[in-house]
């Protein structure tokens, strides 16, 4: 690595490596909280939720929707084992803003047989996809 406030970044999902480069920074939502990673962090894993992935490059940023999964962070490497990763070429805007209306519809109902947990998740899902969209 050339430049010293470059790290490893690695993004894996079940099916393909989403992502693999060098970056100076990655931003992402935690259970704990939103983190951002420079190179040197105090090495940690962390829970991912539901929100916007953001890669600061020496090129500029890229954001995906990153749904859920762990990190490891390390001193000079970042690995994501993303369960769900999207680039905004990857989603469909329709789809995304219909989730949006069903898990809003579901929190307004409250039924007894609503998973409020589950329909808070979607609403957090489709509010990213529908962020890196826009």
């Amino acid at each position: 690595m050339a430049d010293n406030n470059l790290f490893k970044l690695r993004i894996i999902t079940p099916d393909r490596v989403f992502y693999e480069g060098e970056a100076s920074m990655v931003e992402f939502n935690t259970t704990e909280g939103e983190i951002g990673v420079y190179r040197k962090h105090v090495p940690t894993t962390v829970i991912i939720s539901p929100g916007i992935l953001t890669i600061t490059e020496a090129e500029g940023t890229k954001e995906a929707a990153l749904h859920a999964g762990f990190a490891e962070i390390l001193q000079d490497e970042v690995v994501i084992l993303a369960e769900v990763i999207e680039w905004p070429e990857e989603i469909d805007l329709d789809r995304a803003e219909a989730a949006k209306e069903r898990a809003e519809e579901r929190l307004r109902s409250k039924t007894p047989e609503t998973d409020l947990l589950r329909a808070e998740t979607a609403l957090q899902r489709s509010l990213a996809r529908i962020h890196v969209l826009k």
